[in-house]
């Protein structure tokens, strides 16, 4: 079956967002039209387009759906979204298009007004039967909206397969297509490897990276913080650690906790920077809003009262996943508000465009969260609009910004290790299980935290961008910190990259006149100061040991004389207090000395 780009638009209307009209432009964007030649050239019964957010996942799924219902392929359309607000917004997008869809719909004929009917993976998982009888008596279409949903129970995949096994054509989409649990995905392809592991295929994938070098995503700049926090343990001990230092699991989770705290400093500071980013930011997209994505309801309503109190203007509180929070984002995004606080209802596909600034203050880690928070804040409506997003200064959330543009895919199996290395993804599927909980439901576990935040402060800690880091630590409100506050927010990718390269170098400048005797905070750049966790602390160090015993070998000098030597050349104390970046610094400089030797 062949068509032409006139045909592919016959239900689009010029009013349909997010994609030139037809007739007044050429075509969809590159991407969109690639997947849906690709479709049409092999009329697949199931396909599975992986996209980043923010790339127009849902103007590529109703164009097809447009081209199937016109050709006859299939005569109504069935579309699955992972919440209400999703399903609604899903409705709205199709009526614009011609493609009338209920959204309300619960039992019974469809009336004839409509093309088809909007449901959310709940609803399947509630009466699959329902939704089987009606594929069965008519063609339809089924667009499962992040598919990586129907995986979230064993109950919800058995569902849709009973529900939409009999369908014509199912279409998968996802932004996020991994997930960190072996629950199979219905309807999705899985292929071994050359290592014996099935990973879930795609038909087509069109990712950040991609997506950003062809200016349909912002560029995305992160800005960490860490800081000095305080807690108590439930055993009554007082405990102290700085945001970024290596620390035990637990620890990272507990300092981490103090500084959400909004009775501490390190919030106010944080959403104090936030703002005035936001305001930078406003100065070349005028309707910019910024996101505070909280981790429970009491915060939420907490980080709105500190907004308040430092911007003078009241934030928009989105706490469930009800009619009316799905009205206050819609009238949020036609406002010009400036902040939205939301404790889960905008982690994954809702639109608001004009997000550009968000702060990350839930303790939510895994990947596929991370990735879909992020999403609010990179759909780009033109040429050089830039996203920032505030974090704290926690080696995961690191990792995961740094690694912005890896594409992964869902891993069927999972390698087993001897030892203590049996399950590696012990501890992620336990936090994608916290994740995937409704995160504003009250249970229970707050009372019940193994610990009491007592103090925190915040301190500038490092931009992140396209994978390399930047900046010297600074003080919130000091001329260093509004060097990185103060970036336009209009700029080309490589104008960010420049732009950040001169503000460090500045920096280091600045450092290098002043006293050493002045210098209260740890004035190296992000690069020497590397972020890593208590674990692979303990493996540089072994791995500096191991290459000095080698080089005790080679040389003929002691340990400790090349230890001592080491720490003359390189700068620093003993290697059991040294940091990671002066630990690497000596691992390099003693492999340099062993290949003189040879």
């Amino acid at each position: 079956m062949s068509t032409t780009a006139a045909s592919t638009s016959h239900h689009l209307s010029p009013a349909f967002p997010g994609r030139a009209p037809w007739g007044t432009a050429s075509k969809l964007r590159a991407w969109q039209q690639g997947a849906l030649d690709k479709y049409i050239q092999e009329q697949p019964r199931d396909f599975l387009a992986v996209a980043t957010p923010g790339a127009g996942k849902t103007t590529f799924a109703l164009t097809l759906a447009s081209w199937l219902l016109h050709h006859h392929v299939v005569q109504q359309v069935t579309v699955v979204a992972p919440t209400e607000h999703l399903k609604k917004q899903w409705a709205e997008a199709a009526a614009r298009i011609g493609i009338k869809l209920d959204p309300e719909y619960s039992a019974g004929p469809l009336s004839r007004e409509y093309h088809g009917i909007a449901v959310t993976y709940a609803g399947v998982g509630v009466r699959p039967m329902l939704h089987r009888n009606r594929i069965e008596q008519r063609k339809t279409l089924v667009i499962l909206d992040e598919i990586h949903h129907a995986g979230d129970s064993r109950s919800w995949g058995e569902a849709c397969l009973e529900a939409f096994e009999p369908a014509t054509r199912r279409l998968a989409l996802t932004g996020t297509p991994f997930r960190s649990d072996t629950n199979p995905i219905p309807f999705v392809t899985y292929e071994e490897g050359n290592d014996g592991i099935r990973r879930s295929s795609a038909d087509y994938t069109y990712g950040y990276g991609n997506a950003l070098s062809d200016g349909v995503v912002r560029p995305v700049i992160f800005l960490s913080y860490s800081g000095n926090m305080r807690w108590r343990t439930k055993a009554g001990d007082e405990l102290e650690a700085r945001l970024g230092e290596p620390m035990t699991k637990d620890a990272v989770s507990q300092a981490w906790r103090t500084a959400l705290d909004p009775r501490g400093d390190w919030m106010p500071n944080v959403l104090r920077a936030a703002d005035q980013r936001l305001s930078e930011v406003r100065k070349g997209i005028p309707d910019a809003g910024a996101l505070v994505i909280a981790a429970d309801q009491d915060s939420a309503r907490a980080y709105a009262k500190l907004i308040r109190e430092i911007t003078g203007s009241k934030a928009t509180l989105v706490l469930s996943d009800e009619a009316a929070a799905s009205q206050r984002i819609e009238d949020f995004s036609h406002s010009d508000d400036r902040w939205m606080v939301a404790v889960r209802m905008v982690s994954e596909g809702v639109d608001v465009p004009r997000l550009a600034v968000g702060v990350y203050a839930t303790t939510i880690s895994t990947p596929l969260f991370f990735a879909q928070a992020v999403g609010r804040f990179v759909r780009s409506r033109r040429r050089g609009e830039t996203a920032s997003v505030f974090l704290p200064t926690i080696p995961m959330l690191l990792g995961f910004a740094g690694e912005m543009e890896v594409e992964r895919d869902h891993v069927l199996d999972k390698p087993k290790k001897d030892g203590e290395e049996e399950n590696p993804y012990a501890e992620e599927e336990k936090l994608l299980e916290e994740a995937e909980k409704q995160q504003d439901e009250d249970t229970g576990d707050q009372d019940q935290l193994p610990f009491e935040a007592l103090e925190s402060d915040a301190v500038f800690d490092r931009v992140l961008y396209d994978g390399a880091e930047f900046g010297m630590q600074a003080h919130p409100g000091s001329d260093e910190e509004q060097d990185y506050l103060g970036i336009p927010g209009l700029l080309e990718p490589d104008q960010v990259q420049m732009l950040l390269q001169k503000r460090q170098a500045k920096q280091i400048a600045h450092s290098r006149k002043k006293p050493d005797e002045e210098a209260d905070l740890l004035e190296l750049p992000a690069e020497r100061r590397p972020v890593v966790t208590h674990k692979e602390l303990l493996e540089l160090r072994k791995q500096l040991n191991t290459l000095v015993g080698a080089y005790v070998h080679q040389s003929g000098k002691p340990h400790g004389v090349i230890h001592t030597e080491l720490r003359r050349v390189c700068g620093g104390p003993p290697s059991a207090e040294a940091t990671a970046g002066q630990i690497r610094e000596r691992i390099k400089k003693v492999q340099e000395w062993a290949t003189r030797m040879r």
